[in-house]
C-alpha cells in the first residue's frame, strides 16, 4: 500500500506535462470493426493480486467466452507509457487508474464517460464519496470506484491500557483526555509524543479544514477560486496547529511523514498513535518483534467542533475503458464483474484487504463482526470520505510541495495563520487560472 502512495505525487506532474502536448489527438475513436472475442487489461504492480485478477478472469471467461491478457505496469514512468498506449490505435482496453489520475487523462478525451452504465457498474450500491469523486469530470463518470485506502489514527493499544485507557474515544474532548494521559504516563521521555503528527503530513491537515467546513479550493461562479484564505480556513488551520503542537515533538513541526519515519516511530514506542493508513501497522511491528497487529487498534479522527468524525481523504483506483478500445463492451463486461459485490467481498476486501467500493458494503462490514480493531476504524473513517479539489492544476499544488509547506508553517507559528493562508491561495489562484485557461 505504502509504494503505491509514494509513487502517485511524483507522477503528477509528469502526467500533466505529457497531456498537454497529446491533448490535440488523443480523444478521437478509431473506426474498425468491434472485437469480440478478446481484450487486455493493464493492472498497477500492488494494486491486485494476482489471485484476485485470476478470479475476475474466471467469471468473465465463462460469462462471455473472450480471452483476456493481462500486462502488470511498474509505477515507475507509468504516466508517459499509459498516455503513449491510449493515443495509439490499439490501447489497453481496461485500465487500473489511480483517482489521483482520472482527472487529466478524461479532460483530454482519453478515457470513456461511464456515465450511462454507473447503475450496472455500481450493482445498484452508493460509492464512496472519497472514491466517486475524483473519478468524475465535467459531470461525467470516467472510471467505476476499484478499492479504497483511507487515513485514521492508529494507536499502540497496549500501551492506552497501561495509562488507563480501555476504549477508543468518540468525542475530541476524549481524544485529547486520553493523550493527556498516556503522555503523563510517559513524561520522563523527553522524545515521546502521545501523537507523533509530521507538520508536513497535509493529509491529516486537510482533514481539520473539511471539519470546519473550509476547503483549500472552491467552484464559485464556475471557477474554481482557492478560500483557504476564508474564516473558516483559518480556525481550520488554527485548530490543526493547535492539535499538533499539543501532542506531538517540537522538531516534528517541520517533519516529513517519511523522515522520520513515523510508523517506526510508532513500532519503537517513541509515540502511543499517528494519523496515517494501514500500511503503518505492518511496518510497525516489522520494526519491533514484540509487538503485534493485535496490539494496535484504529479509529477515525473526531470532529474538533462537536459530535462525530473528521472526514478522511480517500486514496484509491477505479477502472477506465479507453477511449479507442476495439472492445468497449467487452471491457465494460469485465469491469462490472471486477466491481460487483461478490468480488468486492471475496477477493478486493477480504483476500487483497482494501476497502470495498460501496457504503453498502462498508456499513456490512461493520455490522458484521469480522472487522479486527484496526480494520474498524478504517471502515469506520471510509463512510466519512473526501477527495481533494477535483480541478485541473491541482496536482502541481499536491507536487510542488505547497500543501506540505502550509501546514509546516502553520505549525511553525499557528499566530500567522492568516497570511501563511493568504499566501498560499496566491499560489493556488495562479495555478489554477493558468490550468482552467488552458481548458
Amino acid at each position: 500500500m505504502a509504494h503505491r502512495f509514494r509513487h502517485a505525487l511524483a507522477l503528477a506532474l509528469s502526467v500533466a506535462t505529457v497531456l498537454a502536448t497529446a491533448a490535440c489527438s488523443i480523444g478521437a475513436p478509431v473506426t474498425r470493426a468491434a472485437r469480440t472475442d478478446e481484450i487486455t487489461v493493464w493492472v498497477m504492480q500492488d494494486d491486485f493480486s494476482a489471485a484476485t485478477i485470476d478470479a475476475i478472469n474466471t467469471r468473465f471467461r465463462a460469462q462471455t467466452g473472450a480471452e483476456v491478457h493481462v500486462q502488470t505496469q511498474p509505477w515507475d514512468g507509468i504516466a508517459t507509457k499509459l498516455m503513449t498506449a491510449l493515443a495509439t490505435s490499439n490501447p489497453p482496453d481496461v485500465i487500473d487508474i489511480g483517482n489521483t489520475k482520472v482527472l487529466e487523462f478524461a479532460r483530454t478525451g482519453a478515457l470513456l464517460d461511464l456515465s450511462a452504465q454507473r447503475e450496472e457498474l455500481a450493482h445498484g450500491g452508493t460509492w464512496l464519496d472519497g472514491l466517486e469523486q475524483p473519478m468524475t469530470y465535467d459531470g461525467g463518470l470516467y472510471a467505476a470506484p476499484a478499492f479504497g485506502a483511507a487515513r485514521t489514527v492508529i494507536y499502540n493499544r497496549r500501551m492506552w491500557r497501561e495509562a488507563g485507557i480501555t476504549t477508543p474515544p468518540t468525542t475530541y474532548d476524549e481524544l485529547c483526555g486520553d493523550l493527556d494521559r498516556v503522555q503523563r504516563a510517559h513524561a520522563g521521555d523527553a522524545d515521546f509524543s502521545a501523537l507523533y503528527l509530521p507538520g508536513q503530513n497535509w493529509f491529516a491537515g486537510l482533514q481539520f479544514l473539511w471539519d470546519v467546513g473550509a476547503s483549500p479550493a472552491e467552484l464559485r461562479d464556475g471557477q474554481w477560486t482557492a478560500t483557504l484564505g476564508s474564516p473558516n480556513g483559518i480556525a481550520g488551520l488554527q485548530a490543526w496547529a493547535s492539535f499538533q503542537n499539543r501532542y506531538s515533538s517540537k522538531a516534528s513541526r517541520t517533519a516529513d511523514t517519511l523522515i522520520p519515519d513515523q510508523a517506526q516511530l510508532l513500532g519503537q514506542q517513541k509515540t502511543s498513535a499517528i494519523i496515517w493508513n494501514a500500511s503503518a501497522v505492518t511496518k510497525a511491528v516489522a520494526s519491533n518483534p514484540q509487538l503485534s497487529a493485535d496490539d494496535f487498534g484504529a479509529f477515525p479522527m473526531p470532529s474538533v467542533g462537536g459530535d462525530g468524525q473528521q472526514p478522511t481523504m480517500m486514496s484509491g483506483s477505479g477502472w477506465a475503458v479507453a477511449t479507442r478500445s476495439a472492445a468497449p463492451s467487452l471491457a465494460l463486461a469485465w469491469i462490472s464483474i471486477a466491481t460487483s459485490p461478490a468480488v468486492e467481498r471475496a477477493w478486493i476486501v477480504e483476500h487483497d484487504g482494501w476497502l470495498p467500493n460501496t457504503r453498502e458494503l462498508t456499513t456490512e462490514y461493520l455490522a458484521s463482526g469480522k472487522l479486527s480493531a484496526v480494520q474498524r476504524g478504517f471502515f469506520e473513517a471510509a463512510m466519512h470520505s473526501r477527495s481533494t479539489p477535483n480541478v485541473p492544476g491541482w496536482a502541481t499544488i499536491e507536487a510542488d510541495g505547497s500543501l506540505k509547506e502550509l501546514f509546516s508553517k502553520a505549525a511553525l507559528d499557528p499566530s500567522k495563520a492568516q497570511d501563511i493562508a493568504d499566501a498560499f491561495d496566491e499560489r493556488t489562484d495562479a495555478v489554477l487560472s493558468e490550468a482552467q485557461e488552458e481548458l
